[in-house]
């Protein structure tokens, strides 16, 4: 079951249109999750703030009723729904509280598997399988993955990649045709919602990133996170690399790009 999140029907239209292009380009079917709510846009660190949960529980326990894995795209939707479903298979405080308050017919326990559009990719459809897929390969593109801190951190929880060295994105852009550059900043924070309250850390940490990939020559960087796209863009110059979703560009390399 697709989890879009709110950001995907607002700020980042684009991230979820062309998961939809690429979806369908791939031939592989997929549910919206009914009714869902926003995930909470930040994991609840204190183990009895149990309101903030309830909404992603609740497309948790409905994939898992459904017998689907639940399949996100946004980094922090990822992040909160991963972190919770971890949550609800291994605490039983926790558990005992949200199921109290959700009523569910039968208690739901963590049992969903939660799927990145990247992971689905990589490991359900295969980079190869993608690859012969690809009417339009990116090639001559020199373009740089930016991981940031979402996907990839906790590492023992996320189990996305390596969290110190990270290879899948480099791997995506093998696949659709493009050079990935491997730069030192890859894996840090934009400083997400540190924007709000401190602006003058959020910008020296962008350009940071930025630099850090021109140094290698990057034309473009490629996120699956809104908020690190709006950071980026936020504090780019006029010679900073171009911010794209990865969606985006898979979506060209298979020849659905509007």
């Amino acid at each position: 079951m697709y989890y879009p999140g709110c950001t995907l029907m607002t700020k980042a239209k684009e991230l979820d249109r062309y998961a939809r292009k690429a979806l369908n380009a791939l031939d592989i079917d997929f549910l919206e999750v009914d009714e869902w709510q926003c995930c909470g846009a930040v994991y609840p660190q204190a183990s009895d703030e149990i309101a903030t949960r309830l909404s992603s529980v609740r497309a948790l326990e409905e994939a898992q009723r459904k017998g689907c894995d639940l399949l996100t795209l946004c980094s922090a939707c990822h992040h909160v729904m991963k972190r919770v479903n971890h949550d609800m298979a291994t605490n039983k405080d926790i558990q005992t509280k949200v199921n109290n308050y959700s009523e569910f017919e039968v208690p739901y326990l963590g049992e969903t598997k939660v799927v990145h559009f990247m992971e689905l990719l990589r490991d359900v459809v295969g980079f190869d399988s993608v690859k012969s897929r690809i009417t339009n390969p990116l090639a001559g593109r020199k373009l740089g993955a930016y991981y940031g801190c979402l996907l990839l951190r906790p590492g023992n929880t996320m189990m996305f990649d390596d969290p110190e060295n990270p290879s899948v994105m480099e791997d995506f852009l093998r696949t659709i045709g493009a050079e990935p550059t491997v730069y030192s900043y890859r894996n840090e924070c934009c400083g997400g919602y540190m924007a709000l309250d401190n602006e003058s850390l959020t910008q020296n940490l962008c350009h940071s990133v930025l630099k850090s990939a021109s140094t290698k020559g990057s034309e473009g960087l490629v996120t699956a996170c809104p908020l690190c796209r709006y950071n980026l863009d936020k504090n780019a110059t006029d010679d900073s690399p171009k911010i794209y979703y990865f969606t985006e560009l898979l979506a060209e390399a298979l020849g659905v790009k509007e």
